[in-house]
């Protein structure tokens, strides 16, 4: 396999990188954007589209479903057919799905609109992500890229979650799609003149069978896991076990290929696993409970929306400041040690949640979002580093396709456990059962958190030469 990237654009660092950082983080911080809106206008948004129970799980989940989808066939495709390419079309198609989302008059046109929505993000990261590793070598310019990539998840989220609460006139939430469509579409002719082309040196012929299980198997269960957050019944079953029918024929597939997908070799690699399961981690830990904090701030504490609002760019904005100082650490950060303590610093900012009683002001919520995000942002910007270092060069978008997948795959894992044990294991009725709910849910999602921290240190030893 040719570690060479081939070069079809003008490519120097310092013509092209200029003009390629700002565009990537931006096209990135907008995904986040689009992403975190539903967290804060879920009930304004249900009650115009008249959405019952299942249809705001749905509301929440769908881009969801689009990213754990098409976020590794969107880096196999970029590294086969051009990751500009890929990343300009992915813009064009959350662009023209935002502003569908923005028109929508029921339910089911914006749970489409979002899954295209979802589709666009996942083309997006993944080979953005891969741009830059093209452009920036490795050493202090690609950890300075990297930085800055980090920093704008974080920026995305703090900006999305003060957009929803801005958005306070009209229908309080159609503006905000309408806002990130424009935005999208704006950013296309910038794109295309600021990114320079890239593909792999020797382009691998695409595993379509192998491709369209994969899309098949993650799309069936991330609906599984939306369909069962308000109980298990006969559809959420169905779904599950289709998945699991999916990846077994896209294990069978792969291991009959002479390129699969992804290089099961990979797995040996300490550094990409690390990478990998971190990202798997932040999603199923910190993402899910960074997503019902507008939730019980408003519902269990009696606060504001911009309250609720406000508590996760209490979190997300702390992850951006750190994300930008990491360029300035005098020693570089890589390997699975640092992973798994960022991920134990994570864990002690999650629990500082616990505790919560329905007499607390939201005020309690920000010493554990400020402790968790500070860790956080520095995780943003390591496993985004890590994710392109530890594949080949010219595997770029299928290392930000496979660790991006395991993020949101994890998002979709940790939302769905965090609502369940939330609004399930409290005592009590009303505000005060979700608070007691709440308490609970912390504990689990500090658990998992701290059992990912612990097998990642375990299972980074170098592989034997």
């Amino acid at each position: 396999m040719s570690l060479k990237v081939k070069p079809t654009g003008v490519l120097t660092e310092t013509s092209s990188g200029r003009a390629l950082l700002p565009v990537v983080a931006l096209g990135t911080a907008l995904v986040l954007v689009t992403y975190v809106t539903p967290m804060a206008t879920i009930p304004a948004t249900a009650a115009d589209l008249g959405a019952g129970p299942v249809a705001r799980a749905w509301i929440l989940s769908s881009m969801s479903v689009g990213l754990a989808a098409a976020l590794l066939a969107s880096g196999v495709l970029g590294d086969t057919l051009g990751r500009r390419r890929v990343y300009v079309a992915g813009l064009a198609a959350m662009g023209l799905g935002a502003l569908v989302c923005a028109v929508a008059q029921e339910p089911v046109l914006f749970v489409a609109a979002r899954v295209v929505e979802g589709a666009g993000g996942a083309a997006i990261l993944a080979c953005g992500l891969a741009l830059l590793a093209h452009v920036f070598p490795p050493g202090p310019r690609r950890v300075h890229a990297t930085s800055v990539w980090g920093a704008s998840v974080g920026l995305g989220i703090a900006a999305g979650a003060v957009l929803s609460a801005a958005m306070d006139f009209g229908s309080g939430w159609r503006e905000s799609y309408a806002l990130v469509g424009v935005l999208a579409l704006l950013l296309l002719l910038p794109t295309r003149r600021g990114l320079p082309e890239s593909s792999a040196a020797q382009r691998r012929p695409i595993d379509v069978p192998g491709l369209l299980l994969l899309v098949a198997g993650m799309t069936l269960l991330v609906s599984a896991l939306t369909q069962g957050r308000n109980g298990v019944d006969a559809l959420s079953t169905v779904l599950a076990v289709l998945a699991v029918l999916a990846f077994g024929g896209f294990g069978y597939v792969e291991s009959r290929v002479a390129t699969p997908l992804v290089d099961l070799e990979l797995l040996r690699h300490p550094r990409f696993r690390a990478a990998t399961t971190g990202s798997l981690v932040i999603g199923a830990g910190m993402v899910g409970m960074a997503s019902f904090v507008p939730t019980v701030a408003q519902v269990g504490l009696g606060s504001s929306l911009w309250t609720g609002s406000l508590l996760v760019v209490a979190w997300a904005g702390t992850s951006f400041v750190t994300s930008m100082l990491v360029r300035h650490l005098p020693l570089p950060l890589e390997g699975p040690f640092p992973v798994a303590v960022l991920l134990v610093v994570v864990a002690a900012g999650q629990l500082l949640g616990y505790g919560l009683s329905a007499s607390s002001g939201a005020v309690r919520l920000v010493p554990p979002m400020v402790v968790a995000g500070l860790a956080t942002g520095v995780l943003n910007a390591l496993l985004g580093r890590e994710a392109v270092a530890s594949v080949p060069a010219d595997r770029a978008a299928m290392g930000s396709g496979a660790n991006n997948t395991a993020r949101y795959l994890g998002a979709a894992l940790g939302i769905t456990l965090f609502v369940v044990v939330a609004t399930h294991a409290g005592s009590g009725v009303g505000a005060a059962g979700l608070v007691s709910g709440w308490n609970v849910a912390v504990l689990v999602s500090t658990m998992l958190t701290l059992l990912g921290a612990a097998s990642i240190a375990a299972l980074g030893r170098r592989r034997p030469a």
